[in-house]
C-alpha cells in the first residue's frame, strides 16, 4: 500500500457531504421513514448497548428534555451519548502503537497524530448518527437525534467542523501526515454515508483503523527526521588556508510502512468486531461471533509472540531517543507482553462466545462493546511487542477509565 494514493482524499469531503446533505434533504421532502432499518455498524456508532432508557414522554412523543430550552447538563449528555466519549480512550493507543512500531518514543509529531485521530474519530460518531437518524428514528428512538436532543443539522455541522480541525492538526505534523490523515477522512465519510451499508463495510472500518496507527507512525518518523541543525565541525584542507565544513552523518529515519505489520492485526481486529456489530440490533447470528472469537484467539497468538532481531543483527548504534524495531525482548518484557494479550482475550473473547452461545441482541451487544474496549489491551500488546512496554502500561492504565464511563455513556 502506498500512502501517497491517498493525497487527493481530501477532496472529496466537500463532495461526501453534498451528497449526504442531498439525500437528506429528499427524506425530508419526501416525509417518509422506512418501515425496516438495515443492519448498521455499532462499531461506528450506529446501534447501543441497551434498550432505550426510560425518559419522561414529550409532546411531540420523543423522549428529552421537552420543548423548552434544555439545560447545559442535559445537552452535555446528549452531545456525550452522540460523540460516543467512552470510547474516546480506544483512540491514543493507535498513534502510540505506531510510534512504537517505528522505534521511536512518543514526541511533538504523535502528540499531534493523537489530536487529529480525536477529531476525525468524533467526527466519524457525529456523522454516523446524522446519516443514521431515519433508521434510529424507527430502532433506537432513544438516541440523541430522533428524540430530538440534539439537531440534524448541528451534529452534521459538527462533523464538519472536527475533520476541519483533524486535518488541521495532521498538517502540523508534516505534509506526509496531512495525506495519511485525508485518506483516514475519506474513508470514514465514505463508510458513514455509503459503505456501512454495503459488503464493504468491515473493510472500511478496518482500513480506517489501520490509517490511524500509520497516522502515528508517520507523524512521529516525519518530526524525527527534522532534527535541530548540528554545528558542523572544521577541519583544515590542503592549503591550509581554509576551513571546509563537515556536518555528521544523520541516522536513516525507517520508513512508516515499518508499522504496517500492527497497522493489519489492529485492522484484522476492527474487521471481526465490525462483522459481529451488524446483527447488534436484532441478533440471531452464531456465525459472525465464533468467526470473531477464532480471529480473537488468533491475533492474540501472534501478538503474544514476541518477534526476535534476525541473526548477525548487531548492537543498536542510534542515540537513546530511539530503539531498534523489533529487538530482542527480555524476560520482564515477555510478562508484560504476555499479560497484554491475555487481557485481550478475556475482553473481547469472553463476551465473543457468550454471544455464539446465545446470539440475542443483549449479547451480541456485549460481545461488540466488549471487542470496542479489547482495543486498548491490543494498542499496548503491539506496543510492547515492539519494544515499549512502558507504552503499553501507559495504555493499560486507560483500561478502567473507559470500564468506569461506559457504564455512564454506551460505546456503541
Amino acid at each position: 500500500m502506498r500512502l501517497s494514493r491517498w493525497g487527493g482524499a481530501a477532496g472529496l469531503l466537500p463532495a461526501l457531504t453534498a451528497v449526504g446533505a442531498a439525500r437528506g434533504a429528499r427524506a425530508a421532502r419526501s416525509g417518509s421513514v422506512p418501515e425496516t432499518a438495515a443492519a448498521t455498524d455499532g462499531l461506528s456508532g450506529a446501534g447501543g448497548t441497551a434498550p432505550a432508557p426510560d425518559r419522561p414522554p414529550t409532546p411531540n412523543g420523543r423522549g428529552g428534555a421537552g420543548p423548552g430550552p434544555a439545560g447545559f447538563r442535559e445537552r452535555a449528555g446528549a452531545w456525550a451519548e452522540l460523540l460516543r466519549v467512552s470510547a474516546l480512550f480506544t483512540v491514543p493507543g493507535d498513534a502510540l502503537a505506531g510510534a512504537a512500531a517505528m522505534g521511536r518514543r512518543p514526541g511533538r509529531g504523535t502528540a499531534l497524530a493523537v489530536a487529529a485521530s480525536l477529531c476525525l474519530y468524533e467526527a466519524g460518531m457525529a456523522l454516523n448518527d446524522w446519516a443514521d437518524r431515519e433508521e434510529d428514528a424507527v430502532d433506537r428512538p432513544h438516541r440523541p437525534i430522533p428524540s430530538g436532543r440534539v439537531a440534524p443539522g448541528a451534529a452534521l455541522a459538527a462533523a464538519g467542523a472536527l475533520t476541519a480541525a483533524g486535518l488541521a492538526l495532521a498538517a502540523r505534523a508534516g505534509r506526509p501526515s496531512f495525506v495519511v490523515a485525508s485518506g483516514l477522512a475519506a474513508t470514514v465519510w465514505s463508510y458513514d454515508l455509503y459503505l456501512k451499508h454495503t459488503g464493504a463495510g468491515p473493510a472500511a472500518m478496518a482500513t480506517a483503523r489501520s490509517l490511524d496507527l500509520l497516522l502515528g507512525a508517520t507523524a512521529t518518523a516525519t518530526a524525527a527526521a527534522a532534527p535541530a541543525p548540528a554545528p558542523a565541525t572544521r577541519v583544515p584542507v590542503s592549503t591550509g588556508t581554509r576551513a571546509a565544513p563537515i556536518t555528521p552523518p544523520a541516522h536513516p529515519s525507517p520508513s512508516p510502512l515499518t508499522a504496517l505489520p500492527a497497522a493489519v492485526l489492529l485492522g484484522a481486529h476492527t474487521y471481526a468486531v465490525t462483522v459481529v456489530s451488524r446483527h447488534e440490533a436484532h441478533g440471531g447470528s452464531t456465525v459472525a461471533p465464533l468467526a470473531a472469537l477464532t480471529a480473537t484467539v488468533a491475533l492474540g497468538a501472534t501478538v503474544a509472540s514476541a518477534p526476535r532481531r534476525p541473526r548477525g543483527f548487531g548492537p543498536d548504534p542510534e542515540p537513546p531517543p530511539r530503539r531498534a524495531p523489533g529487538g530482542p525482548v527480555g524476560a520482564p518484557a515477555r510478562l508484560l507482553l504476555t499479560a497484554f494479550a491475555g487481557a485481550y482475550l478475556r475482553t473481547a473473547g469472553r463476551p465473543q462466545l457468550h454471544a455464539a452461545l446465545n446470539p440475542s441482541p443483549p449479547l451480541t451487544q456485549r460481545a461488540v462493546g466488549g471487542g470496542i474496549r479489547a482495543m486498548i489491551p491490543l494498542q499496548a500488546a503491539l506496543a510492547a511487542r515492539a519494544g515499549a512496554p512502558v507504552t503499553g502500561l501507559v495504555l493499560m492504565g486507560l483500561v478502567p477509565l473507559a470500564r468506569k464511563l461506559a457504564r455512564k455513556v454506551s460505546p456503541t
